[in-house]
């Protein structure tokens, strides 16, 4: 006997009182059966299944003030594994397997930690390993995270709740990019940062992850120029979320029965976001939102959705309008004109692949540093230049790390199953299907010139799960027709 995704079926109950036993088909994906709460109330908002979502996203600027933005993902997975551990049955979604050989040739490739390619500094496994335990442990938080929260019922944690904590950071991000913008060299000692020994906490990898800044102030312009960070570290990590999130502002706003006045302030935000994604300078960025309109008006005319296209192409005219006749357009143009980092891409990316050859399936398990760099082999980092010469291999980027770090074994398994979960759910054509596609499409196109670990990486994961649980589970409540 099997029973529709998100459908109770008719066999008797025999696990425990308020639970009713799910035998699913095969065809829908899944394994085995699932244990679901029916007849009990949904929990509150901070105790109970799911809170630890809550706890993880709708808290993260208090992670940020503490120092803990980076640590936090891994620390509430332990939680979340646990109550994994205490599911009778443990879901895993369409397309997950790929992803769990992903996490094995990542820990495979902890094995070529002290293979030294040509051109890099050399360097032994043990002085390697804490980077690479950091990587390794950043995607076992997200496979965490993500199981968690693909095995929660619409009862137990609404997709609607995730939507709107997607969104609510989406909001963060904007103030976040406003705070670096206009006050971008805002920052302070944080409680982590504090308690750290000044050796660690002088490093400026650890320093990213536990010291709160409005911006990463930058002078490529001729100039100290601010550009937004906070609360996510890196701009490119700010512009990464930005990409991410803006979609689900939309949703929150428009797809469900919302008051106009909800409405009337999700434009608004949307109209100020303006101001930091320029000032950013985050050409990366400016692509994506690109992307996003291009992906969204080819699925609004495969629906017949025409009146759609009109909007996206107004709200284009206008976004630009606006940048061209305020100083917003001085910035852009300033930006055009000067690369900043292309030479230095450029030049990781070739000597990343250039390295390939000589650990070719497994990779190198994590990152190395080039011996100079483009121009001499005697240019190095130095107090007036730290970011001259010993460039980072597989620090440009989230394909140039896979590759490099876990080879091609990685790749395959990074790019099928990102590849896969499109190919799922190229006919969803539900405003959560849409937005939760175009977010995957971004994880493609992004991966070239952005880093995904670890915050941009769990969020894509969570627009996963709404792609499943938006499947599995139905129409979403209160969304409007």
């Amino acid at each position: 006997m099997s029973a529709e995704p998100g459908r109770v079926s008719d066999l008797p109950r025999k696990w425990a009182p308020g639970h009713a036993l799910t035998v699913v088909a095969p065809s829908s994906g899944r394994l085995g059966v699932v244990d679901r709460a029916v007849d009990q109330p949904t929990p509150g908002l901070w105790r109970g299944p799911g809170s630890l979502l809550v706890w993880l996203l709708a808290l993260y600027p208090l992670w940020w003030v503490l120092g803990l933005q980076a640590l936090i993902f891994p620390m509430l997975a332990v939680p979340m594994a646990i109550s994994l551990t205490r599911r009778r049955h443990v879901e895993l979604p369409p397309a997950f397997g790929i992803w769990l050989c992903f996490c094995l040739v990542v820990a495979a490739s902890l094995l070529m930690l002290d293979v030294n390619p040509p051109g890099t500094v050399a360097g032994g496994w043990l002085g390697r390993l804490p980077g690479a335990l950091y990587r390794f442990g950043g995607y076992i938080s997200v496979t965490i995270i993500a199981l968690y929260a693909v095995n929660l019922s619409e009862r137990e944690f609404p997709r609607r709740r995730l939507i709107g904590l997607l969104s609510y950071l989406g909001l963060v991000t904007v103030v976040g990019g406003l705070l670096g913008t206009f006050a971008g060299t805002f920052e302070f000692t944080s409680p982590v940062e504090a308690v750290l020994p000044h050796g660690i906490r002088s490093n400026g990898f650890v320093k990213s992850l536990v010291h709160p800044q409005a911006s990463q102030v930058m002078d490529f312009l001729g100039y100290e120029t601010p550009r937004p960070a906070a609360p996510w570290g890196y701009t490119n990590t700010w512009g990464n979320i930005m990409a991410i999130c803006a979609g689900w502002i939309a949703v929150a706003a428009f797809c469900f029965r919302t008051s106009t006045r909800h409405r009337v302030a999700a434009v608004a935000l949307l109209a100020i976001a303006v101001v930091p994604i320029v000032h950013s300078m985050n050409r990366g960025l400016w692509l994506n939102l690109g992307v996003i309109a291009v992906v969204v008006a080819v699925r609004m005319f495969i629906v017949g959705r025409l009146w759609m296209i009109g909007v996206l192409v107004g709200a284009g005219l206008v976004a630009l309008l606006a940048i061209a006749v305020t100083p917003l357009g001085d910035v852009v143009s300033a930006r055009i004109d000067n690369g900043h980092s292309d030479d230095g891409r450029g030049y990781s990316t070739e000597q990343a692949l250039a390295a390939v050859p000589h650990s070719p399936v497994l990779g190198f398990g994590s990152t190395r540093n080039t011996v100079g760099s483009a121009d001499s082999i005697a240019i190095g980092p130095t107090e007036a230049c730290p970011n001259c010469g010993s460039r980072t291999l597989g620090g440009n980027g989230q394909l140039w790390q896979v590759v490099f770090a876990h080879g091609l074994a990685g790749v395959a398994c990074y790019l099928g199953f990102f590849l896969a979960v499109l190919w799922r759910f190229r006919r969803d054509h539900s405003p959560v299907g849409i937005v939760g596609w175009v977010v995957m499409v971004l994880s493609l196109t992004s991966m070239f010139y952005y880093n995904a670990l670890l915050p941009p990486l769990v969020l894509t994961m969570l627009c996963y799960v709404l792609l499943w649980r938006n499947e599995r589970d139905g129409a979403v409540e209160g969304m409007a027709p």
